[in-house]
Protein backbone atom coordinates (compact mmCIF):
# COMPACT_ATOMS: atom_id res chain seq x y z
CA UNK A 1 0.00 0.00 0.00
CA UNK A 2 1.26 3.45 -0.88
CA UNK A 3 0.61 6.57 1.16
CA UNK A 4 1.61 10.02 -0.01
CA UNK A 5 1.85 13.61 1.14
CA UNK A 6 2.24 16.68 -1.02
CA UNK A 7 3.66 20.12 -0.32
CA UNK A 8 2.98 22.61 -3.07
CA UNK A 9 4.51 25.99 -3.86
CA UNK A 10 7.56 25.61 -1.63
CA UNK A 11 9.76 28.68 -2.19
CA UNK A 12 12.94 26.81 -2.97
CA UNK A 13 14.60 25.72 -6.17
CA UNK A 14 13.77 22.11 -7.12
CA UNK A 15 17.45 21.43 -7.77
CA UNK A 16 18.34 22.25 -4.16
CA UNK A 17 15.55 20.09 -2.76
CA UNK A 18 16.40 17.12 -5.00
CA UNK A 19 19.91 16.94 -3.52
CA UNK A 20 18.47 16.08 -0.11
CA UNK A 21 15.53 14.04 -1.45
CA UNK A 22 17.90 11.58 -3.14
CA UNK A 23 19.43 10.77 0.24
CA UNK A 24 16.22 9.51 1.87
CA UNK A 25 14.78 7.34 -0.91
CA UNK A 26 14.66 3.66 0.02
CA UNK A 27 15.28 4.27 3.73
CA UNK A 28 12.97 3.26 6.54
CA UNK A 29 10.86 6.10 7.92
CA UNK A 30 12.56 6.36 11.36
CA UNK A 31 15.97 6.24 9.66
CA UNK A 32 14.95 8.92 7.13
CA UNK A 33 13.64 11.23 9.88
CA UNK A 34 16.84 10.85 11.88
CA UNK A 35 18.93 11.42 8.76
CA UNK A 36 17.05 14.57 7.74
CA UNK A 37 17.33 16.01 11.26
CA UNK A 38 21.12 16.13 10.87
CA UNK A 39 21.13 18.08 7.60
CA UNK A 40 21.34 21.86 8.22
CA UNK A 41 19.48 23.02 5.10
CA UNK A 42 16.13 24.63 4.42
CA UNK A 43 15.30 21.86 1.95
CA UNK A 44 15.76 19.27 4.72
CA UNK A 45 13.23 21.12 6.90
CA UNK A 46 10.72 21.20 4.04
CA UNK A 47 11.19 17.48 3.37
CA UNK A 48 10.89 16.65 7.08
CA UNK A 49 7.59 18.50 7.27
CA UNK A 50 6.24 16.64 4.23
CA UNK A 51 7.52 13.30 5.55
CA UNK A 52 5.81 13.84 8.91
CA UNK A 53 2.60 14.63 7.06
CA UNK A 54 2.87 11.37 5.10
CA UNK A 55 3.45 9.47 8.37
CA UNK A 56 0.35 11.09 9.89
CA UNK A 57 -1.66 10.12 6.80
CA UNK A 58 -0.50 6.51 7.15
CA UNK A 59 -1.28 6.31 10.86
CA UNK A 60 -4.64 8.09 10.82
CA UNK A 61 -6.13 7.04 7.48
CA UNK A 62 -4.70 3.54 7.02
CA UNK A 63 -3.89 2.39 10.59
CA UNK A 64 -0.26 1.63 9.70
CA UNK A 65 2.70 1.87 12.04
CA UNK A 66 5.43 4.32 11.03
CA UNK A 67 8.13 1.83 12.08
CA UNK A 68 7.15 -0.56 9.29
CA UNK A 69 7.08 2.00 6.47
CA UNK A 70 9.73 2.90 3.90
CA UNK A 71 10.24 5.98 1.74
CA UNK A 72 9.31 4.57 -1.64
CA UNK A 73 9.74 7.78 -3.66
CA UNK A 74 10.57 11.41 -3.00
CA UNK A 75 9.53 13.34 -6.10
CA UNK A 76 10.43 16.99 -6.48
CA UNK A 77 8.60 18.69 -9.33
CA UNK A 78 8.94 22.16 -10.78
CA UNK A 79 6.43 24.71 -9.57
CA UNK A 80 5.62 28.11 -11.02
CA UNK A 81 8.38 30.65 -11.51
CA UNK A 82 8.28 34.24 -10.26
CA UNK A 83 10.01 36.54 -12.73
CA UNK A 84 11.42 39.69 -11.15
CA UNK A 85 13.91 42.37 -12.11
CA UNK A 86 16.72 43.98 -10.17
CA UNK A 87 18.39 47.26 -11.04
CA UNK A 88 21.60 46.90 -12.98
CA UNK A 89 24.35 49.23 -14.13
CA UNK A 90 23.54 52.35 -16.16
CA UNK A 91 19.81 52.15 -15.53
CA UNK A 92 19.37 48.66 -16.97
CA UNK A 93 17.35 45.83 -15.42
CA UNK A 94 18.71 42.37 -14.67
CA UNK A 95 16.22 39.48 -14.57
CA UNK A 96 15.82 37.34 -11.44
CA UNK A 97 14.07 33.99 -11.56
CA UNK A 98 12.60 32.83 -8.23
CA UNK A 99 11.72 29.17 -8.49
CA UNK A 100 9.16 27.12 -6.56
CA UNK A 101 8.83 23.39 -6.17
CA UNK A 102 6.21 20.77 -5.35
CA UNK A 103 7.35 18.01 -2.96
CA UNK A 104 5.68 14.60 -3.07
CA UNK A 105 6.73 11.84 -0.67
CA UNK A 106 5.34 8.35 -1.21
CA UNK A 107 5.60 5.81 1.61
CA UNK A 108 5.19 2.07 1.16
CA UNK A 109 4.80 -0.80 3.62
CA UNK A 110 7.16 -3.02 1.62
CA UNK A 111 10.73 -2.13 0.72
CA UNK A 112 11.38 -2.17 -3.03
Amino acid sequence: MEIQALTRYARMSPKKVREVARLIQGRSVPDALAFIALIPRKSARLLAKTLKSAIANAENNNNLSADKLFVHRALIENGPVLKRFKAGAKGSAKPRVKRMSHLRIVLSDSQS
